[in-house]
């Protein structure tokens, strides 16, 4: 005996009947709810068609330049760097806060009070942080200055 697709009550004939019969009663509310049905499939379908066409084109080739150092650069030279990096990166950051402020003020939030309280820690952490590099510059500079002027070893000579 062939299985069918709908279960036993349910026909493809009765189940458009009671399409019709739905459809042919006088309901307020049939017309909009046809059309919202309508409406959210639509949209359902247009972000798959919409989906379907993002991230599919190849890649183009991205360059990526790779800074190269010394290998045998010396460690005042790798901190002095670090201390460089540091300020840029805080001057980036408050540029950036600074745009990020102007959309604030536009839309409405209030950010000064927190603002001034995250300044406050912030200026602690970096001082906390340019001391540390400070005492590693001194450290390393020290170091490089007695090698430089420390004695050379001397070659012996084998009998």
């Amino acid at each position: 005996m062939p299985m069918s697709i709908f279960p036993k009550p349910v026909s493809p004939r009765s189940a458009l009947g009671d399409f019709w019969t739905y459809f042919s009663e006088k309901r307020a509310h049939k017309w909009p709810l046809l059309g919202l049905a309508m409406a959210i499939t639509w949209v359902i379908v247009w972000v798959f068609i919409l989906d379907g066409k993002t991230n599919t084109g190849p890649r183009q080739n991205k360059i990526m330049y790779v800074q190269s150092w010394d290998a045998n650069r010396p460690d005042a030279v790798i901190i002095a760097k670090q201390k460089a990096d540091l300020a840029r990166g805080e001057m980036l950051l408050a540029k950036k806060q600074k745009e990020m402020q102007k959309v604030a003020d536009m839309v409405g939030i209030e950010w000064r009070e927190e603002a001034a309280r995250n300044h406050a820690k912030r200026e602690e952490a970096l001082k906390a942080i340019n001391a540390m590099l400070d005492k590693r510059l001194e450290k390393a500079e020290a170091a490089e200055a007695a090698a430089a002027t420390g004695p050379t070893s001397k070659k012996v000579a084998r009998p």
